[in-house]
């Protein structure tokens, strides 16, 4: 049985952007400014090191609510005992990536346009990454931005629930809800801001407003 899980404000963690903090202290204030879920994405580390940092998130996020994703290395999901994996197209097909983390683990999956959304396996997958929205530097391999229209178009095209990711601040996420995302992904909105816990809390109030509308 799959744990619940809360989309609503999607943390990514990218190490040099929180080189300032660090990944884990972001996180931990993140969480407690109203961060529901954080995903540990470090291109440049092994698995070993994926395993050292995940573990120590785990630790500092134990008691939050909060759940822990693990971005594509599958062998560190598994050895820190993550809340979910979270893997993009390229990386393996969907029923290996369930084989390998089992039935309890949450499993995301990076969608680009409405046929990829329309194609997902609800009884493996629990959740998209529907965008981008718009460009980011965080990511520099990312596929077109899509706008809200894409966006949405994605989301009406998906079987299981979807959080936007792409270049998101505050200002978007009015337009996010609207377009029928259950959450938001950031990474520089949090990530490399001098106040983690103060900028979560601004995106929380506008989640909380988006939400209630």
């Amino acid at each position: 049985m799959r744990r619940p899980f809360d989309l609503s404000l999607y943390l990514v963690l990218d190490r040099g952007l929180c080189a300032g903090i660090g990944m884990v202290e972001t996180a931990q204030r993140a969480v407690a400014g109203g961060v529901t879920t954080v995903q540990l994405r470090d291109k440049s580390a092994d698995t070993a090191r994926m395993i050292d940092t995940g573990r120590a998130l785990k630790a500092a996020l134990a008691g939050t609510g909060a759940a822990l994703i693990i971005n594509d290395d599958v062998a560190a999901a598994v050895e820190i005992g993550a809340d979910g994996l979270h893997i993009g197209q390229g990386d393996m097909p969907v029923t290996r990536a369930r084989d390998l983390i089992g039935e309890a683990m949450i499993l995301g999956l990076s969608v680009e346009t409405p046929e990829l959304a329309g194609a997902v396996d609800p009884d493996r997958v629990d959740y998209i990454g529907a965008g981008p929205v718009f460009a980011t530097p965080s990511k520099l391999d990312h596929e077109r931005p899509v706008g809200f229209d894409g966006l949405a178009a994605q989301i009406a095209a998906s079987p299981v629930p979807a959080v936007a990711i792409g270049g998101l601040k505050a200002a978007h996420v009015e337009p996010v809800f609207a377009a029928g995302a259950q959450g938001v992904a950031v990474v520089s909105a949090i990530c490399g801001q001098p106040d983690p816990h103060a900028a979560a809390r601004h995106l929380r109030r506008a989640i909380d407003t988006a939400r209630r509308g």
